[in-house]
């Protein structure tokens, strides 16, 4: 399946936000996130190659992605360097639980399409990601194993 719909704008990031406050989130250590570098990234054609290649395969359709474009999902999407990690992290936002009582959208009706709509904001932040390490990031984790860490 594929998703036919305008690329919208990349997420702006906040500098200040501590990636540990998200449920989904865990980076070891106090670092440097690099948000302003990852917000330039974005910018500079991350986004659009990753979104373009999400929406290829996505199996949302224009209405469910009516959805998260009304609720303005895309712009609670997060990106920060996990130096422990040598990785991009991210937080995709997501319809919560409770959705039903509290009557988010006139169109979100079943468990189906919350679920859908979740696992595919997931994959478009793990694409997303994954794009920004392979082709923007240029350092290096600063992050040094130990020399007397077990072998499993």
């Amino acid at each position: 399946m594929s998703l036919d719909v305008e690329t919208p704008d990349p997420p702006e990031l906040e500098t200040d936000t501590d990636p540990n406050a998200y449920d989904d989130v865990d980076v070891s250590g106090a670092n440097d996130t690099h948000r302003s570098d990852l917000e330039a990234f974005l910018r500079e054609g991350a986004w659009d190659e990753a979104f373009a290649e999400w929406a290829r395969q996505s199996d949302l359709d224009e209405s469910e992605w009516r959805i998260v474009v009304d609720l303005g999902l895309i712009e609670r999407f997060d990106f920060f360097w996990d130096d422990f990690a040598d990785r991009v992290g991210y937080h995709a936002p997501g319809l919560p639980e409770d959705w039903k009582e509290r009557d988010l959208h006139p169109a979100l009706d079943s468990w189906s399409t919350v679920s859908a709509i979740n696992a595919e904001l997931t994959e478009l932040g793990r694409i997303v990601s994954d794009r920004m390490k392979a082709d923007y990031v240029d350092w290096d984790a600063d992050y040094e194993a130990p020399d007397d860490l077990p072998d499993f």
